[in-house]
């Protein structure tokens, strides 16, 4: 099944907002960074993208029509490549708002002292012990090459994050490109879709105070994937 719309835009600019609003428009399911917590096994596909630029695109995202935030957008080049038909949407909010956004969230690194133990439990599950491999690679390629290691750096952080829009909008064709934000609502991404609007309001989620419990429920929910 190939990607029908890729998300470009870093994570804490709404992406799961629109994860939600694409599956309601039909892109069933849209991947998101939350769902490699929940199927650790798809890891060593993004392990290997990240080492050689490509992979069994078709396992990766077998299922899925649509790809939104992190690790995907990372990726978007890399995925436009796979699926060169794919809509582009980056989402955008206020650079200084999302920095104080990502620095309640994202930018958190996980308590070291949780990972024996997930180590341990791992022996029981194998989908906990996937865990402090996906954030040992989310520290390589988000910290250190996306944000340069900068993350405790406001300045530096919102010079980067801008870098990084105004790239997205010279890489892909202005025809692909939807440039976005979720605040917005239904109108310009039904538009650009060519998609009814529906009738129920845009989905609004993962707020600040939510989002380390859909973290913990991503990793430990018992409906998540265990092999």
């Amino acid at each position: 099944m190939a990607l029908q719309v890729i998300g470009a835009g870093w994570g804490r600019t709404g992406t799961e907002s629109l994860k939600i609003a694409l599956e309601q428009l039909g892109y069933d399911r849209c991947y998101h960074g939350f769902d490699l917590f929940n199927d650790g096994r798809k890891l060593q596909y993004w392990k290997e993208l990240r080492l050689t630029g490509t992979t069994d695109f078709e396992a990766l995202f077998n299922g899925y029509k649509a790809c939104v935030d992190f690790p995907g957008a990372y990726y978007y080049r890399e995925l436009l490549k796979q699926y060169p038909e794919a809509k582009i949407i980056l989402t955008v909010r206020d650079p200084s708002k999302w920095y104080d956004s990502a620095a309640k969230t994202i930018f958190k690194k996980p308590d070291p002292i949780k990972f024996p133990i997930l180590k341990w439990l791992g022996r029981i599950s194998k989908k906990l012990s996937y865990i402090p491999q996906i954030y040992y690679h989310i520290q390589l390629f988000l910290y250190a090459e996306a944000f340069h290691n900068q993350i405790e750096n406001k300045e530096e952080m919102i010079k980067l994050f801008n870098q990084w829009n105004e790239e997205v909008k010279k890489t892909v064709p202005a025809a692909q490109l939807l440039v976005y934000e979720v605040t917005q609502g239904w109108e310009p991404l039904c538009k650009f879709l060519n998609k009814p609007v529906p009738a129920t309001p845009f989905p609004q989620t993962n707020k600040q105070e939510a989002f380390q419990k859909r973290i913990e429920h991503a990793i430990f929910s018992p409906t998540g994937t265990r092999v």
